[in-house]
């Protein structure tokens, strides 16, 4: 698997909800804070959205998709003006799973909630921006198509419509963190920074490939085509780690999953992970994730 695929699927991705806004006339809805990442893509019409700790609100059409990813309280409107008296939504008013102000017809939008179940969310969302915007352009169809069959999902229900509108919100949220790093390497020094440069990409899918693998500076120097020292002040500079910082922390991320979703002993975990000993692994596992790994295990299995 590529870099993102990896983190995703160590994370646990999760969909708890999905469903549909259909508003017609003046309205104005607010929601309040969240863990996890929220996503609301408009299918049809057009509103303004303001984010709590945003300073402007920014106007959302069409085919667009935002992702929020900080948790922050949030109010969406028809009109600029009314965004100050967003009262909040009752989603006991849902009808399969769509949620109606005015009678609808004006305005339909899609969304989703995900939570990530691993014990290392922050490498994903500390990367991300409070509000990330996709707008919409020819070369997002694979979004735009994921909007219409959910929303079609949600209109005429069938039967495993459920799992199916859970489906398209994760190939959603995924194509959108996809054509957010398309859009440039995001700003400040971050994971999915690296993920958007080639040569730091090169390392980091090398790393990830084979984990257990004797990885120097050197080597993967090698891997970029550039210099030992350049490759080094590169990756410090974009990932916030140095190469064998992430490196380590990569594997203690793959160690804690197998050490709470296997019964795979330490010493194996250890030794498929290319470390020499037991208790060089223990030392490496605790520094890193604040606990040596038999209790680390025991907690989250409890967990």
């Amino acid at each position: 698997m590529d870099p993102l695929s990896d983190v995703l699927s160590l994370l646990k991705l999760r969909t708890f909800n999905s469903g549909g806004f259909d508003a017609g006339g003046e309205w104005a809805v607010g929601f309040g804070p969240h863990e996890g990442i929220k996503f609301h893509a408009v299918a049809a019409g057009a509103c303004w959205l303001a984010v709590d700790g945003v300073p402007e609100p920014m106007r959302i059409h069409t085919g667009d998709c935002v992702l929020l990813a900080r948790g922050q309280p949030f109010r969406a409107a028809s009109h600029q003006n009314l965004l100050v008296n967003a009262t909040p939504l009752d989603p006991s008013t849902s009808q399969g799973g769509i949620t109606s102000r005015n009678g609808g017809g004006d305005f339909f939008s899609v969304g989703g909630y995900f939570t990530l179940m691993g014990a290392h969310s922050a490498v994903l969302l500390e990367n991300l921006p409070s509000v990330v915007h996709i707008r919409t352009d020819p070369e997002k169809a694979v979004l735009r198509w994921c909007l219409d069959h959910m929303r079609q999902e949600l209109l005429v229900p069938q039967v495993g419509g459920f799992l199916i509108a859970q489906q398209l919100a994760t190939m959603m949220l995924i194509q959108a963190l996809r054509l957010h790093l398309a859009a440039g390497p995001p700003n400040g020094i971050c994971w999915l920074s690296a993920l958007a440069d080639k040569q730091m990409l090169t390392a980091i899918s090398a790393m990830h490939a084979d984990p257990s693998h004797g990885w120097t500076v050197e080597t993967l120097a090698q891997r970029t085509g550039m210099s030992r020292t350049s490759f080094s002040v590169k990756f410090t500079r974009t990932v916030g780690f140095s190469p064998m910082a992430y490196l380590a922390r990569w594997r203690m991320m793959l160690a804690a999953d197998r050490l709470t979703t296997s019964a795979d002993p330490v010493s194996v975990v250890a030794r498929e992970l290319g470390y020499e000993s037991e208790t060089s692994f223990s030392t490496a596992f605790k520094r890193i994730m604040g606990s040596p790994p038999r209790l680390y295990s025991r907690e989250h299995r409890r967990l």
